[in-house]
């Protein structure tokens, strides 16, 4: 059996089992929970603070989901956990607080989120806090060098890309080569590819040499079905796969 087994054997809740008809937001307490009981993998995304902390939250800028129009990277953990979300009395998570949650009862996948710009502060309280767990935790990134630079500071973290048909595209122009290098330095051990390019020729032949293939955002049972006919396991919303 693969030693990555773990990360494919079930379908993983994308930023947790979130129902906004059930007052259950994205990437909240009551997300992860809601995954964990249903005995689902979960996604979650994460960000770093003003003092260096990872939160859990995707967007980069308060407001969706959360009170105020701030950049979450300018607000200290503490500001942020006191921030209200709009549709929930949950506040948002550290990491430290989503392993706890989590109890290693299911797999953790951990998206480090990018602005392209070197900062590597996730990735680097990423690694501290994830020192010395024995829980199956995952981390990925749409930017390799977050990947590269979690990788030096806690080499035994499984971490992965993730990416679609037109990867480069997320970075500027003249970074472009870079990145392409970047990722062949960060060495992956799977990745996680957009649903609707799956078909295209490198998550095909990384498929067909071994590494394990999560494919993202399955959306239905019938997308999930084709899904599953491509890739290891589905990265899911919106229904229970």
């Amino acid at each position: 059996m693969s030693p990555l087994a773990w990360l494919t054997a079930h379908p993983i809740a994308h930023r947790g089992l979130h129902d906004a008809a059930q007052g259950i937001v994205e990437n909240t307490p009551a997300a992860v929970a809601a995954a964990v009981a249903a005995g689902y993998g979960v996604e979650v995304d994460l960000q770093p603070s003003a003092d260096g902390e990872a939160m859990v939250h995707h967007d980069h800028v308060l407001g969706r989901l959360v009170e105020g129009r701030e950049a979450l990277r300018d607000l200290t953990a503490a500001e942020l956990k006191a921030r209200r979300f709009h549709h929930t009395a949950d506040r948002m998570l550290t990491l430290g607080e989503l392993l706890d949650l989590v109890g290693g009862r299911v797999p953790l996948l951990l998206e480090l989120k990018s602005r392209f710009d070197d900062n590597t502060i996730v990735a680097q309280r990423a690694a501290a806090v994830l020192a010395g767990s024995t829980a199956p935790v995952a981390v990925m990134s749409f930017d390799p060098a977050l990947i590269i630079s979690l990788r030096q500071a806690a080499p035994t973290i499984v971490c992965g890309l993730v990416g679609e048909r037109r990867f480069t595209r997320i970075r500027p122009v003249g970074r472009r080569a870079t990145m392409l290098l970047d990722a062949l330095r960060a060495n992956p051990q799977f990745l996680a590819w957009r649903l609707q390019d799956l078909a295209t020729p490198l998550p095909r032949l990384a498929r067909a040499i071994g590494y394990p293939l999560l494919t993202w955002t399955v959306r239905s049972p019938a997308e999930r079905a084709v899904a599953m006919s491509l890739a290891d396991q589905v990265i899911f919303e919106g229904f229970r796969a």
